[in-house]
């Protein structure tokens, strides 16, 4: 199996430990690791034995680098069965509600690369862990995508516009990075993963949730975490006046032009600005719009929102082509179907915002 679940027997209670288990390509999402995620959450939602649940990727090089881009290309490419990448979608939006909505404490625990659907999972956990190595990302608009899997949500919580700044730039986050805008909750030595799930299983969990949780906050702060002067020092504290002051504004070609003229010196800066001239134009719109849109919006219907605009994306040519130019072909000149943001139509990027799903016909089951 590529996903593992184990059952941890404490001095009172269980644990259910869920390990993303494909290291080999840094435990990307298949549609059979979404299946069996599902189910496994599902299981121990209804459990009476388990008391929380830990999320970790295996090895040490990722805890999730997103989803399984060459399995969606061949999806999409598959005319025998042109549903499946809008079913694998689906899923993976379920998956990552479900994990927003676990009836029971959830602690995510991630290294190395966090990107795209993985940025999604963690998000959705309750309490979430870092080791020093991490890197997050939503590079989305490299591929002809969005951020997607919720980001609308937890991109919009952000300060200083610094979320449409990582969608339109694909932005990489370090730890300290993370901590400092609170799309992680504390770091951890990588050393410590394990010391921790045995203190975890030490204690006394009553399937009580609010006591569980609780008492999980609690332990959570008494943990030794890294002297921050030795973790790397933030991009973001650097750069974030700059990303406020170039990201303001009504209108979205005027804030791409600031960023792309700005003569800021900094390796990190100049990798997010040639991301964002060479990305999707059509995705920078959606970036854009998904963020103005989702301000008043639920979880549930952000869910429903951006469910509908994957759809949009898997039907036109761009997220096609952005794949075959990164991770099939590899020459990475993508030939989108619009130059410059400029010349994309508002009727094009309207086409992304429909059908608006409600209960009855939803076809994630969202309720």
């Amino acid at each position: 199996m590529s996903v593992e679940a184990q059952e941890l027997a404490c001095q009172q209670g269980h644990i259910g430990l869920l390990t993303l288990n494909s290291p080999g390509n840094l435990n990307a999402l298949s549609e059979s690791m979404i299946e069996q995620a599902q189910g496994i959450l599902d299981r121990w939602a209804g459990d009476e034995r388990i008391c929380l649940v830990v999320v970790q990727g295996a090895g040490d090089r990722a805890f999730c680098a997103g989803g399984d881009i060459r399995e969606l290309y061949d999806a999409i490419n598959d005319s025998a069965d042109f549903e499946k990448p809008a079913r694998v979608f689906a899923r993976e939006y379920r998956l990552d509600y479900s994990l927003h909505r676990f009836p029971k404490p959830v602690v995510g625990i991630a290294q190395g690369v966090v990107m795209g659907g993985g940025l999604g999972l963690f998000s959705g956990c309750r309490y979430r862990l870092v080791t020093p190595d991490v890197t997050l990302a939503m590079p989305e608009i490299a591929i002809g995508l969005f951020p997607d899997v919720g980001a609308s949500w937890f991109l919009n919580r952000l300060p200083g516009r610094l979320g449409l700044f990582m969608g339109l730039t694909g932005a990489r986050l370090n730890v300290s990075d993370a901590l400092r805008v609170g799309l992680a909750d504390m770091a951890i030595l990588p050393e410590d993963r394990e010391r921790l799930l045995d203190r975890l299983a030490s204690e006394r969990w009553t399937g009580q949730t609010a006591a569980d949780d609780n008492r999980l906050f609690r332990l959570l702060n008494q943990l030794q975490t890294p002297d921050y002067r030795a973790l790397p020092p933030s991009q973001l504290e650097e750069h974030e006046q700059c990303i406020a002051r170039l990201s303001a504004g009504d209108e979205l070609p005027e804030i791409v032009d600031q960023l792309l003229s700005a003569e800021i010196d900094s390796e990190w800066w100049n990798t997010c600005m040639n991301t964002l001239r060479t990305g999707c134009p059509v995705s920078a719109w959606l970036v854009w719009a998904q963020l103005k849109k989702a301000q008043q919006m639920s979880l549930r219907d952000i869910f429903r929102m951006e469910l509908a605009m994957v759809s949009e994306c898997i039907r036109r040519p761009d997220l096609r082509e952005g794949i075959r130019a990164l991770a099939i072909d590899k020459d990475r000149q993508p030939k989108w179907s619009y130059g410059r943001i400029e010349e994309v139509p508002d009727d094009v990027v309207a086409a992304h915002f429909l059908p608006e799903w409600d209960d009855a016909s939803d076809p994630m089951g969202l309720s």
